[in-house]
């Protein structure tokens, strides 16, 4: 990358950077030339090869994890947030419950989760994991797939059940990755009118949408959004390495989610571990602890990562732990080792239907049915 592009300055990490500045550093990052790698996989279910072990991870002593404030929503939250999938594909679910509360135990505060996770069962694991005093001790975030209105409903009262809990903090509408789902979920009888009424009867305190397929149908969603006078307090999407590379998240929805204070939630810091696979973390050119930095980098409220391990969870905390604001070389030579391999290629949730499970099963849009 040139070196007269300029990254948000450490001092404006957290309270937003010039807008032309931002722009500038994200086009120029999308102007590296790449290849395509021969890669296809399907969605993780398992740590994958270079994930650490346990042994791996010595946490510093004196670890402190840093928070930041989510958008205008007044709430401050833990720069790592938990991403619930994982939770549902260890075989004991006592490892899951020990996932959580070393989680907590180490400041972080922001659990991710959703209706259809693992059929239910990662909320139902959360839920017991935030028994005995912790739910008290977390912002908990889930999300549903309904797009009408009842089914919406319906999905919401199913994931306070299923938490065991009487209200959640944010309620997000999920896989927003069609360009027809502003307007099924702002239409008569749409999701958004279930969404606002929870909020209204004290069961949800925040709204959100997430999306993982392109950041035109994000703009959609917030465009949308504001004809019908509403604005979102969160939104989520992929923020990582790869997608730096490319007209992406970062270059086309990050500004405008800053500008309008909106609470930004990075996903995917090592796509869903498929990085792991890539040439640079292979050859150890870059870590995963600075792919998550590089995340944490970005004006981002929380980064969340999917941890099937206490080992993977533990290199979350350690990146969360050490991190300090980077400044523009840092983050321009993580680019450049990413640079030949950032053709999309590695960003299989964009390019193919593998983790898009309301494609898969249609039907959670329209029912509160996990099974059809």
């Amino acid at each position: 990358m040139p070196s007269s592009v300029k990254q948000c300055p450490p001092n404006k990490v957290k309270s937003g950077c010039n807008r032309r500045e931002f722009i500038a550093f994200t086009a120029a990052a999308a102007a590296i030339p790449w290849s395509r790698p021969a890669f296809a996989a399907e969605v993780p279910k398992r740590p994958q090869p270079g994930a650490p072990e346990e042994a791996d991870i010595k946490l510093p002593a004196d670890g402190v994890m840093p928070t930041r404030k989510l958008g205008r929503t007044g709430v401050t939250v833990s720069l790592l947030g938990l991403g619930g999938f994982h939770l549902g594909l260890p075989p004991k679910e006592q490892t899951a419950i020990r996932i959580v509360r070393t989680a907590i135990d180490h400041g972080v505060t922001f659990m991710d989760n959703c209706w259809d996770y693992n059929d239910g069962e990662s909320q139902v694991r959360m839920g017991h994991a935030l028994k005995d005093g912790y739910r008290k001790k977390v912002f908990l975030m889930t999300k549903i797939d309904g797009r009408t209105r009842k089914a919406a409903q319906d999905q919401i009262d199913q994931c306070l059940r299923s938490f065991g809990t009487d209200f959640i903090d944010l309620v997000q509408i999920h896989e927003v990755i069609r360009i027809t789902d502003p307007g099924r979920v702002f239409g008569p009888d749409g999701a958004i009118e279930a969404l606002v009424a929870a909020r209204k009867e004290g069961k949800i305190r925040f709204i959100g949408f997430t999306g993982h397929k392109s950041p035109d149908i994000h703009l959609e969603m917030l465009k949308t959004a504001r004809e019908h006078g509403f604005r979102f307090d969160t939104v989520q999407m992929p923020l990582n390495v790869m997608d730096a590379h490319t007209a992406g998240f970062q270059r086309k929805v990050l500004p405008v989610l800053v500008e309008q204070e909106i609470g930004i939630l990075g996903m995917k810091p090592l796509g869903s571990g498929l990085f792991l696979q890539s040439a640079p973390l292979l050859k150890r050119q870059i870590t995963p602890g600075e792919c998550l930095q590089y995340a944490m980098n970005l004006q981002t409220s929380v980064v969340i990562t999917g941890c099937d391990t206490v080992a993977i969870l533990k290199q979350g905390i350690d990146a969360a732990f050490r991190f300090k604001p980077k400044d523009d070389e840092w983050a321009r030579s993580i680019l450049e080792k990413t640079a030949t391999v950032a053709s999309g290629g590695w960003e299989k949730y964009k390019s193919t239907e593998n983790f898009d499970g309301t494609t898969k099963h249609p039907w959670w849009l329209e029912t509160s049915s996990l099974s059809g």
